[in-house]
């Protein structure tokens, strides 16, 4: 599913005649900010039966280039990683 096809399903499943195409993008869009906000503080975002995004630390490390086979120097990252609620994987394996 792509963000378009989540916002045009919400405006399916919870029909508003108030409310515009546009103002389903802003909410979706400002839920991706603020977790993306989140992450980028350092900070865990937790989704109780869906999951929960943190961010992790990889240290640098020498790693090869496939060409050349020569050793490069790869610098220090921070990851955003996702883990799964227990709900969301109960429902994934039974469906």
């Amino acid at each position: 599913m792509t963000k378009s096809e989540l916002i045009q399903r919400l405006a399916e499943m919870y029909p508003d005649p108030r409310l515009y195409h546009r103002d389903y993008e802003r909410v979706v869009n400002k839920i991706f900010e603020e977790i993306t906000a989140a992450l980028a503080r350092g900070d865990r975002v937790e989704l109780r039966g869906f999951g929960a995004f943190s961010v992790r630390e990889r240290g640098a490390r020498v790693g090869r280039n496939p060409r050349t086979g020569d050793a490069v120097q790869v610098g220090q990252k921070r990851l955003p990683f996702f883990k799964t609620g227990k709900e969301l994987r109960d429902r994934v394996n039974n469906a």
